[in-house]
Order: structure tokens, then sequence, then C-alpha cells
């Protein structure tokens, strides 16, 4: 039985070197690649071919002083909604994201920027658009109510 244990002992250490020496060449075959493809040859060592690029933040990640993305208010999606106040005034957040068929979240950022800028304002649940004086646009008057009806020959029917 230890004869048979030594045995295979030994074929897996004689395995274990095999592999070793494959797995340096492979790591060889793989540097070389890596050479080829970056275009630096064997060892060559590299050139920059542009300058530097600036970093956009400092070491200590203070803001350089710049925004990042687009400039605040250009979105399409504040002009759509603007639209649709124009022409629905007293539209609230959910009747705006269903006819923009997008969802209320994104309407309860979007609208009160558009409230700072001056271009609609809240009243209630309502949005209305805003005139360009500054001045919120009168509100839509409710529709009077119809005079009660009586009946005839109560008292205070017409005859």
């Amino acid at each position: 039985m230890t004869d048979f244990l030594a045995e295979k002992r030994a074929e897996i250490e004689q395995r274990l070197r095999e592999l070793k020496e494959e797995q340096r060449a492979l790591e060889a075959a793989a540097a070389a690649l890596a050479s080829v493809e970056s275009g630096r040859g064997s060892g060559a060592p590299r050139e920059r071919t542009s300058p530097p690029r600036r970093r956009r933040r400092a070491a200590s990640g203070a803001p350089t002083g710049r925004r990042r993305g687009r400039p605040r208010g250009s979105g399409t999606r504040g002009n759509q909604a603007l639209a649709l106040v124009q022409s629905k005034p007293g539209i609230t957040i959910p009747e705006l994201a269903e006819a923009m068929g997008i969802k209320q979240n994104y309407l309860y950022r979007v609208m009160p920027q558009l409230q700072e800028d001056g271009k609609v304002a809240k009243r209630g649940r309502g949005w209305h658009p805003v005139d360009p004086t500054g001045t919120p646009a009168p509100a839509v008057p409710a529709p009077e109510a119809a005079p009660a009806f009586e009946m005839p020959g109560t008292p205070g029917a017409p005859a």
C-alpha cells in the first residue's frame, strides 16, 4: 500500500512540474500579446503621443467650479411639462405624468425647478403657468352652479 501511495505522490509532483512549465509559457505568450496589442513591440518603453490629461478634480476631491452634465432647465421634460401646464392650467403631477408617459417622482423634481425659475406656480394640488411679468395666471373660474330647480306648486317656485 505504501508503494502505491508513493507512486501516486510521484505522479502528482511530476504533473505539477509540467503544469508550472506550461503556466510560464502561457504567461510569456500573454505578455508578448499584450506588447503587440499596445504597439510597443517587445520591451520597448512606451512613448506618450498626446499631452497628459488634466485632472478634473483636485486631489482632495474638491470640485473645479463647473457643474457636470447639461445646464439645468434645458431638459425636454421640463419644456414638455411647461407646455402641458400652459395648455391645461391646474393640472396635477399625476395627470402630468400620465400625459407624458413617465413616472410621477421625476416630476416632483422638475416642477419645483420650473417654479423656482418663475415659469409655473402651484396652487393647491395644481400647477398654473406664470405670465411673462411674473404674476401667476388667473385661476380658471369654476363653472357657476345652476340655480336650484324647484318643483312648480311649491312655495318660492316661479309661477
